[in-house]
Order: structure tokens, then sequence, then C-alpha cells
């Protein structure tokens, strides 16, 4: 029986560089070897493709100790979907195919549909949501409008641009007053692991907060902050997406900011969350409605506060490439729902080749039928 050739795509040029190492070790050694052959393919921090021992070298390095790789074998993508695979540059017509890839690049460049545009153009199946999930699953400003057309109850929020903000505090302040009030938190339309958020308790620390955040997008929201609990839930599956237990994270630290997320420990994830039955069904009902409006595939997690005075749930983001590390939620909650890493990461490869051969369904090119000499066709 032949094996699977998995490509496992990480690292990359965003801020969630390393978190991306530790999720792609956790991944490949959950790779069933007698199923699976992985292809290690890096992205390094100046955006160099890696293959073979060089892609190795930079996910086995220790953190911040390998910052460019000379000879690296770099690699790009075929666009012919009948040869679909890795080309190292330099060597045309030689290919290293492979038969899906699992992409483990955390936010902008690898989360946002970037790299997934880049895998349909390859004819290349792959693991998690398309261009359009990836893309709304990244901007939170457009993740909003979404959860707002289907029903879903969000916190109050502004979004502001970032030449709006060198130009426009005075009316910004305005705006935070009157509608969000104090504390609110600023975060980066696109990003991920908090990096950029920042709580704001006070009107006179709005503007760095504002500036902070801006350094990482063009778009910037402002979002009430709410007094809570924050509820995270996995969602599996592609057109039948399934939610996991529901779990609790109680941070170290203020809020849930990457230091909490990453390098403290002491953070607490609790499963199942200190919530009601009803609340529980109420965020996994959300869930899959959350991961159906922004067209998911495969795989997400979703977030949520449930509001301390009132009890009310309220969205707050989707993440369509959660962290696959030691500790992180979403192959947590499936663990504790009955199924294990392992498992998990083999049905999302699963689901993965299922969505490729459901879009080959999918007609190319135009010939009229019958159904056209139909009226209104």
């Amino acid at each position: 029986m032949s094996r699977t050739r998995i490509g496992l795509i990480f690292g990359g040029r965003s801020v969630e560089h390393e978190v991306s190492l530790v999720s792609a070790k956790a991944v490949l050694n959950h790779l069933d070897p007698s199923l699976y052959e992985v292809i290690p393919i890096a992205v390094s921090r100046q955006g160099e493709w890696l293959t073979s021992g060089d892609a190795r070298a930079l996910l086995d390095a220790p953190a911040g100790t390998l910052t460019h790789t000379r000879g690296a074998v770099r690699a790009a993508l075929t666009a012919d979907p009948s040869a679909g695979g890795l080309v190292p540059l330099g060597s045309p017509g030689r290919s290293v195919p492979v038969d899906v890839i699992f992409p483990l690049i955390h936010g902008t460049g690898g989360e946002d549909g970037s790299l997934q545009g880049l895998l349909e153009l390859a004819g290349l199946p792959y693991v998690g949501s398309g261009v359009l999930g990836s893309s709304l699953g990244m901007d939170k400003a457009a993740m909003k409008v979404m959860f707002q057309a289907a029903g879903l109850a969000i916190a109050g929020h502004l979004v502001v641009s970032r030449r709006r903000i060198e130009r426009d505090m005075t009316g910004i302040a305005k705006e935070v007053d009157s509608r969000i009030g104090y504390p609110c938190f600023t975060k980066p339309s696109n990003g991920g692991s908090s990096v950029g958020v920042c709580k704001v308790k006070k009107p006179e620390a709005l503007a760095q907060a504002l500036a902070e955040s801006a350094t990482y997008d063009r778009r910037v929201l402002i979002e009430e902050g709410v007094e809570g609990q924050e509820i995270e839930c996995a969602v599996l599956g592609n057109d039948d997406p399934q939610a996991s237990v529901v779990g609790e994270i109680v941070p170290c630290h203020e809020f849930y900011d990457y230091s909490a997320k990453y390098l403290d420990d002491r953070s607490e994830l609790i499963i199942p969350a200190r919530i009601s039955p009803a609340q529980t069904a109420q965020v996994r009902a959300m869930s899959v409605a959350a991961f159906t409006a922004v067209d998911c595939a495969g795989m997400a997690r979703v977030d949520f506060f449930v509001r301390r005075s009132d009890g009310a749930v309220l969205i707050n983001e989707v993440n369509t490439i959660p962290g696959f590390t030691p500790i992180s939620m979403y192959p947590r909650l499936w663990q504790a729902s009955g199924l294990e890493f392992g498992p998990l990461v083999q049905r999302l490869i699963e689901l993965a080749l299922e969505r490729h051969e459901e879009k080959r369904a999918n007609r190319t090119e135009f010939a009229p039928t019958e159904a056209h000499k139909e009226e209104g066709c």
C-alpha cells in the first residue's frame, strides 16, 4: 500500500512565524509514518521557499537562531494540476509530487487566502478553508459583517483606517466615547495570536494604542471590552461541520495576549467550560453557524465571550488555521471530545481530499445544454 505524500508548509514572513514552527512539529510528530510520507516545506522569514534538509533545519533550529540559509534549495509550486507538486528552482522539469498540502503558516501570507490561492492555481488539495473562507477568517472587520448578516451577536466595534488615525484622532476619540466606551481594545484587522492588540483603559491612552495596532495593518478595530469569560469551540468538517465540547480560557495576564498564549504557562485551559448547559448549546450552535457564514472548510476554532452582567454569548472571531501546539485549544478540545491528535490530523487530510474531489465536479468550460434552451437560462 503506497503512502499518501503530505506537503507540510510552515514558517512564513508573518509575526506568527515561531508559532507556526511549533504547530508544524506537533503535526509532524502525529502523522503516522506507515500511512504518510511527509515533505517538509518551509518559508523563511526572508520569504525563501525551502525544501529537504533546509526545511528541516528551519524546523529543528532553536527559536530565533536560524535567520538565513545559504545555498537553500528554493522551491515553487507548479501550476500544472496534472503534475502538482514542488519544482526546485533552477531544475526545470524535476518535480517532487505531493498528494495533499497541509498549510500551517499562521497569520498573513498563510492564513489570509494568499497561500490558498496559490494552491488553487497549482491544482493541489489542501487542508482547511479556501480562498474566501481564509480571507474572511483573517480580516476581522469583514468577518464581523458576515456575522451580523448571519444574525450572530457580536460586541460593539468600530473600524478605522491607518490614514484616519494619522489625520482624525479627535473624531475617532469622540466616536469611541459615544459608541464604545472604556475599557476597549485596539487590534489589527488582519492578524492573529493577539499580536498588536492593546487594552485601552482611559481616553488619553487611545492614540498610542491605535498607533501600535496600525503598525501591523492598515485597518484597525476598536472593540468594546467585554467583562466575562473567554470561551472557545472547535469545528471540524466541510458541508456538515461538527462542534467539539466547549472550553474556557483563564489568562494569566490581564487578557489573553501573545505572552499568555505561548510564553507563560500559567494560563488555565478549562474543559468543559464553566457555563450553563443552555450557554454551551448556544456556543456550539453559533460555532457551526459562524463556520458556515464565512465559508470555512476542514477546521476552525471559534472564540466567544460570555458576558458576566447578563450571560449573553457574543462571538468574537473564527481562526481558520488554529494553533496545533501541544497546549493549543483546537486539538485539546477534540481530544476531550474523543478524537485524539493523530486521528484528528488524519481526518483533516481526508476532508481536504474530499473537498478537492467535490470541486472537481465544477465545470470549467461552457458548453450549452438543454437547460440553457429554457427561458431564463
